[in-house]
Formats: C-alpha cells, structure tokens, sequence
C-alpha cells in the first residue's frame, strides 16, 4: 500500500488579507479530498507555515495534480513530496 507524503510550506511573509478566507476554502478542498479518499491524514506544522499532508493509494503525478488546486498553492514557498510504502 503506497503513500505520498507532502511537505508544503507556505511564504507567511507574503500571505494578503484576505488570508482566513483562503484557509477556511483551503481546509474546505483538504476535507473533500478526505471525504473522497485521497487523504490519509493531514498534519499542521508547530511553526504555521504549512502542512504534512499523506495521500494514499495515488501516484506522483496525481499528487502534484490536486496539490495545485489548493488555494494557498499560489502562496507556496516550497512543496517536497515523498514516495512511502506503509509496512505496518
């Protein structure tokens, strides 16, 4: 059983003011995916500038796909992803 993980990691000293908007829509988009199954879990940063987000079961390029559609994607500072396999 395959995951992706991504570690994304927003510009905090660029964000506009409309920034809770933006993350009330962002976590709107992350809670469909976990409805719809892409998401195994999702976890915040201590230092708020982003999130450890696990898909599951979905390649690289479809990974990279829904991560553009994020709305704080435009805000991104950087994005790494990771290929896992889950042993246990």
């Amino acid at each position: 059983m395959n995951r992706i993980a991504v570690i994304f990691t927003i510009n905090t000293d660029n964000v506009p003011e409309n920034f809770q908007d933006i993350l009330k829509h962002e976590k709107e988009v992350v809670a469909q995916w976990k409805d719809e199954g892409y998401l195994d879990h999702m976890f915040l940063r201590q230092t708020k500038n982003g999130a450890v987000l696990v898909f599951k079961d979905m390649d690289e390029a479809k990974v990279n796909t829904l991560m553009e559609t994020l709305p704080l994607y435009q805000y991104k500072k950087s994005i790494e992803v990771l290929s896992l396999i889950k042993q246990f």
